[in-house]
């Protein structure tokens, strides 16, 4: 096998050049070194300049030895920022990518002219349903699919469900009670807590995983995101991904038999039983069986390239077990792995954590020292420290974007072509001193309304922006929010010594996370 470091020969102009074509074919990967070098050669022929890469994996050198996704991301940035460019070509194996640096250019690609932009990339295995989700589906059956489920989270079906959230919340101070003389591993507490919140809130369901820790609703969870760190299921997903014709021809899929047995079982179990005896409850699924049973989808629908439609597409059984599914997945590594930043950084930072307690007593001394919905919404300083975490910790340090209609870059004269790739590099923007004067400190002021003002609305994107930004966004939040309140509230955190400083992360997982655990000490604050 043939590596080497090769360096783009033309350096492109802050207008850059007229790009032909931007796609790329996986059916054929190079077997030979004119082939490589052929391909290789494409942002090079396009006069976009790109950083050293490798023969093979391009960019990402190989997938397990050189660093996380984030550190890749902030090198990548790094290095067209220094040469001063709007944006820049890069390769994932042989597939070229284009990153837009320019802010504008951002705003226009996930937002202003999002109908070019709709498709993220994800891929629908068939016969494999658990991937016929939100997040993989494809122009219309995507905009019919967020339109029924974008009420589902709703400020005023947040309010509803900020009950049955709660009371999860209620375990969670138990464990801490008990742990208080050990350091603890948070993200595995949170990781209980947030697997309890998603099983009652979606699936309606008492998991109690803070009590029972190896119940079989996480241990399905944890086989996903542990699965997914394995090399070899690396090369499976690529498979699936570059030639998803020829896996489906020999029956592979992403998700394996037991699991979707495993949610297809509780989830039709959960409907027929709430169906039958005419049962109606606050949390998720109940809105999405309302949505199966009202779908009045009429015909005439018009989609993305603005052609109508006389398909009616009914919101199905297997359509809430996908969507259940997803919301299982995110809740259960994005939304723990957000809060235990989130206390470690309040454990880094004493001064912002006693200021936070103090918002929060005083806050909850309003409201008969309850935590309630209306109390939470009257937290601003909460709401700042929890911004602050997720501009430094993005749980995605990049996101992906897929041009559906020709598109020429403003500004620019490059065109880009149904088909190509756009990454979205948020680790980058969230840690450029441009935006974020030293941006390794914690500084959750950053967030004051002033600050916000002067700051460009794309400098900030943990979740997302325009059409396609994270629909459980009010979700992950209010989460978030009462966890955090029924911690700092009750207890004092500070590092424990078994945590490695400073934090590094973790190569396999593409959501940011830390190699090894983040150990806390705490103690109890008496009232």
């Amino acid at each position: 096998m043939f590596i080497r470091n090769v360096r783009s020969r033309n350096n492109c102009s802050q207008n850059g050049v007229s790009i032909n074509a931007f796609c790329c074919n996986f059916s054929n990967i190079p077997l030979h070194l004119d082939e490589a070098q052929k391909i290789y050669s494409f942002w090079d022929d396009c006069g976009v300049k790109t950083p050293p890469f490798s023969y093979i994996w391009g960019h990402l050198r190989t997938p397990y030895l050189n660093g996380a996704l984030a550190n890749r991301v902030k090198h990548m940035y790094n290095y067209l920022k220094l040469n001063g460019l709007k944006h820049g070509g890069f390769y994932l194996f042989q597939e070229p990518l284009y990153v837009p640096m320019d802010l504008d250019i951002c705003k226009a690609i996930i937002q202003t002219d999002f109908q070019h932009f709709v498709d993220r990339g994800g891929f629908v295995v068939e016969g494999d349903p658990l991937t016929a989700q939100l997040l993989n589906l494809k122009g219309r059956q995507w905009k019919a699919m967020r339109s029924k489920l974008t009420p589902t989270f709703s400020s005023g079906k947040m309010k509803i469900m900020f009950e049955t959230m709660l009371e999860c919340s209620h375990g969670l101070k138990k464990v801490m009670d008990e742990l208080q003389s050990t350091q603890v591993d948070i993200k595995d507490v949170l990781g209980r807590f947030s697997t309890d919140v998603i099983g009652t809130c979606c699936f309606g369901i008492e998991c109690n995983s803070l009590t029972e820790p190896e119940n079989e609703f996480r241990l399905k969870g944890k086989f996903v995101f542990d699965r997914s760190r394995d090399f070899w299921f690396q090369i499976h997903l690529k498979l699936l991904t570059y030639f998803p014709k020829l896996m489906g021809f020999f029956n592979m899929k992403y998700f394996p038999n037991h699991l979707t047995e495993f949610f297809f079982g509780i989830v039709k179990n959960t409907v027929e039983y709430r169906e039958k005896y005419g049962i109606t409850c606050n949390d998720l699924m109940d809105l999405l069986i309302k949505i199966k049973n009202k779908d009045q989808l009429t015909t005439g629908e018009v989609n993305m390239n603005g052609d109508s439609s006389q398909d009616i597409q009914k919101f199905t059984i297997d359509d809430i077990v996908a969507e259940s599914f997803l919301f299982f997945l995110a809740g259960f590594e994005t939304a723990s792995t957000a809060m235990t930043f989130c206390l470690f950084e309040l454990a880094s930072n004493k001064d912002i954590q006693h200021k936070l307690r103090k918002e929060i007593n005083e806050v909850l001394k309003k409201f008969d020292g309850r935590i309630t919905y209306e109390a939470i919404m009257n937290m601003p300083y909460l709401d700042k420290v929890l911004q602050e975490s997720l501009r430094k910790h993005p749980p995605a340090p990049a996101f992906r974007r897929i041009c559906t209609i020709p598109y020429r870059v403003p500004g620019t004269d490059i065109v880009l072509r149904t088909g190509a790739n756009v990454v979205i590099p948020v680790y980058g923007f969230h840690h450029d001193p441009l935006y974020y004067p030293d941006p390794d400190k914690f500084d959750p002021e950053r967030f004051s309304e002033e600050n916000m003002k002067k700051r460009h609305p794309m400098a900030y994107l943990p979740f997302g922006e325009g059409p396609r930004m994270c629909i459980g966004m009010r979700f992950a939040m209010m989460e978030q929010k009462i966890a955090i309140i029924t911690l700092v509230k009750n207890y004092e955190f500070e590092i424990g010594s078994n945590t490695i400083i400073p934090l590094k992360w973790s190569s396999q997982n593409f959501i940011l996370s830390a190699i090894g655990e983040i150990w806390l000490k705490h103690k109890k604050i008496e009232s």
